[in-house]
């Protein structure tokens, strides 16, 4: 059978696929919606209208960011196993950097998180960055909606922890973890005041050995941080823990912190709302990626615009001007050829 399927027949059978909750299923719908073939994204598009599941949200988006080498993988396979003894079915989204050869993600989370993989009540998926700026795929919130629908509750999106990846995960997660790796405040002086203000709750990882009490001035000095910056939300106040995937300490601790979040949230309707600012930022998103799209593909663009960036190369033109420029002739165009 092929991966993508063709056809509103093969459609509606992987949107029943999904339904029941078949792991292959939302693989292949997730491959289908990563295409960047114009026939796929057409499929795409149809498949999400038929699964998209209308109202409030019954599931919980976690965003988990952290700089290279803070244990995310470690830390989330640990939390995540600790939300599926609680009932939970958890899908986790980890989006890689990729390969500049072929593309590819390079770190094979799955390999990375070897017991949540073989789980029968998880899925983890690795997605390579790409091109997109701030380290999460263009299609990570399309492929939230999938795992939603195939009845994952609980999903995780782990970011590269790269540049931008931090806003772009909070802008499409309900809750947002940023972890740290123990040290003392002067490492707090590297980590971006905007970072600290989309925060929801900070995990200090690696609290175990001879690291506790680095662990432990490294909360202190986050919690004082937090405490001098404009919170997130109005009905929660960011939190501080120290834990160890390692040994297990404090991990029981931060998914009763989660499930505490979503309870609050939820009381005061603060989710459906963060909901529909998510709806709003992926709109816009869309909106860019798409005029972008068209207008790299369009021809007459691409004649006016290989003379201009010589110029721009030699010196001899602004690249605003050279823009404004491209721009123009796009719209000219597009404006004569709308049916």
């Amino acid at each position: 059978m092929s991966a993508v399927p063709a056809g509103d027949d093969a459609l509606d059978a992987l949107a029943r696929d999904l339904a029941a909750g078949n792991r292959r299923a939302l693989a292949r719908a997730i491959t289908l919606v990563e295409s960047t073939r114009t026939e796929h994204r057409a499929r795409a598009e149809r498949l999400l209208a038929r699964v998209a599941p209308p109202g409030a949200a019954v599931s919980l988006r976690v965003g988990i960011s952290g700089a290279p080498g803070v244990g995310k993988s470690t830390l989330i396979e640990a939390l995540g196993l600790t939300a599926i003894r609680s009932g939970h079915r958890l899908a986790v989204l980890a989006v890689d950097p990729s390969s500049a050869l072929s593309g590819g993600s390079i770190l094979g989370d799955k390999t990375r998180m070897p017991e949540l993989s073989r789980h029968a009540d998880a899925f983890v998926r690795p997605s390579p960055a790409g091109l997109t700026p701030g380290g999460v795929a263009r299609r990570t919130r399309e492929s939230i909606v999938l795992c939603e629908a195939a009845g994952y509750d609980t999903v995780f999106v782990e970011t590269v922890g790269v540049g931008q990846s931090e806003v772009a995960v909070a802008g499409m997660s309900d809750l947002f973890v940023l972890l740290l790796a123990p040290g003392g405040g002067d490492d707090l002086q590297g980590i971006k005041r905007g970072v600290m203000e989309l925060t929801d709750i900070a995990l200090i990882t690696k609290a175990d050995g001879d690291l506790v009490q680095a662990a432990s001035r490294a909360a202190a000095d986050c919690a004082n941080a937090l405490r001098l910056l404009r919170r997130r939300s109005a009905h929660w106040t960011p939190v501080v823990r120290t834990c160890s995937a390692h040994d297990g300490t404090g991990i029981a601790q931060a998914w009763a912190l989660v499930c505490e979040y979503r309870k609050i949230m939820d009381a005061h309707g603060a989710l459906v709302a963060r909901r529909a600012q998510q709806a709003h930022g992926w709109l816009w998103s869309e909106i860019s990626e798409q005029l972008i799209a068209r207008l790299r593909a369009d021809q007459d663009v691409a004649r006016a615009l290989e003379p201009l960036e010589a110029q721009v190369r030699r010196g001899e033109l602004p690249a605003a001007a050279a823009a404004e420029r491209v721009v123009a002739r796009f719209l000219q165009g597009a404006g004569g050829n709308n049916t």
